[in-house]
């Protein structure tokens, strides 16, 4: 029996004057920069399952969680501390969900987080140095690192016969280690990358990169950047100039955004990857995001749901809204053993553990947190087709 059985006396003790104030949730995505295409479905997820989870009245202390929304820019590693210091200081937040890129939610976790003892759940932030962050237990994700993505697009390379690629990548930590994961996996499978070159966000001409990565002599371009930002440009001027006739993306550069800005010319063309399941976690999700005319596909939205759940479950597990509590009741809850719980289940959930029952939060993705607290995953196959991505399968 995990320690969820500890929850129900504590909880039936709380004043009832807990319920009048409601509890501040941090949602810290970028809200500009690279990512501010997708970040919008991404906090609309996260504040679905808080809305979910206050509305069922059965929070400890019949408490509602409020959540406050801060600008990460993904970039910007000083403007996302002080975001996530006026969350923490000025807004009081018992969690944070996100942050999105892994520079900024490195920052964010070193230099506030961790420091005050504050749990983050981040649904996007996949760098493998996250997975030996000294973190003191406070750290989670939700998104698998990218040590497993680089070994998915290694697989996919070389099962379509492409014995030679060249490589850019964004210039910050997510770029760089997705880089070096993938590279590693596909030389350890005999393939060649003829040159792996960094790229930095916000120019607007980015033909010398690509002049640079046509030189190599590949004739493929694997391309681990942003879907709004330099990965785009990337794309566009290889388009432009025919130095690229096939692509192959990582999962920050999945989005409609780009699609809808390079056009048709990119159809047939590209092969990408993004974290994502199937199966009876994803089927359910996806029923309850139609219901809230939201995209059950759309990059980390599915993710998004599942942090800021695990958060409002781990509270309800610890019986209060304390910070040291919600860290130490994340494993229980998203973990066997217990009843399997799905999105759109809180409500269950949080009778459960209001009568001592384990659970085993599932939600969107299928959550199985390991190690460090990360997923252990797996990854949504698609090709760009007909000015769409079309899912291939998952790996």
């Amino acid at each position: 029996m995990k320690r969820i059985l500890l929850a129900t006396a504590v909880s039936a003790g709380l004043a009832s004057a807990a319920a009048a104030e409601p509890v501040n949730i941090g949602v810290i995505l970028g809200f500009t920069g690279p990512l501010e295409s997708i970040t919008p479905a991404m906090a609309a997820s996260a504040e679905m399952a808080l809305k979910e989870a206050s509305d069922s009245g059965k929070l400890p202390g019949g408490i509602t969680l409020n959540p406050v929304r801060a600008d990460s820019t993904c970039i910007d590693a000083a403007a996302a501390t002080t975001a996530a210091e006026g969350l923490v200081t000025g807004q009081n937040v018992v969690a944070i969900m996100g942050a999105d890129c892994s520079g900024v939610t490195t920052a964010i976790a070193t230099n506030v987080a961790v420091p005050k003892g504050v749990v983050m759940v981040s649904p996007s932030a996949t760098s493998p140095a996250l997975s030996s962050l000294e973190d003191n237990g406070y750290f989670f994700r939700t998104a698998p690192s990218d040590a497993r993505q680089g070994e998915v697009l290694a697989d996919l390379v070389s099962e379509s016969g492409v014995t030679e690629v060249a490589v850019t990548h964004t210039n910050n930590d997510y770029g760089k280690g997705l880089a070096d994961s993938f590279q590693a996996a596909f030389e350890a499978k005999g393939g060649k990358v003829a040159i792996s070159a960094a790229h930095d966000d916000g120019k607007g001409d980015y033909s010398a990169e690509v002049a640079a990565l046509q030189a190599s002599g590949a004739d493929t371009l694997m391309v681990l950047g942003y879907v709004d930002q330099g990965g785009r440009g990337i794309v566009q001027a290889a388009l432009d100039t025919g130095a690229f006739e096939h692509f192959y993306f990582g999962d920050g550069m999945y989005g409609q955004s780009l699609i809808d800005a390079v056009g048709s010319e990119i159809n047939g063309k590209v092969i990408g990857t993004l974290p994502g399941v199937e199966g009876e976690a994803a089927d359910i999700f996806a029923t309850l995001a139609k219901a809230h005319d939201m995209d059950p596909t759309g990059t980390y939205v599915p993710e998004s749901y599942d942090a800021a759940a695990l958060i409002a479950l781990s509270m309800a597990a610890a019986g209060s809204a304390d910070r040291t509590g919600i860290r130490d009741h994340m494993l229980d809850v998203a973990n066997a053993p217990g009843e399997k719980i799905y999105a759109g289940e809180l409500a269950k959930a949080l009778d459960l553990i209001a009568q001592g029952q384990d659970i085993d939060y599932q939600g969107a993705t299928g959550v199985e947190l390991i190690g460090p607290g990360e997923a252990r995953g797996s990854y949504r196959v698609y090709e760009i087709k007909d000015d769409a991505p079309v899912t291939l399968g998952y790996r």
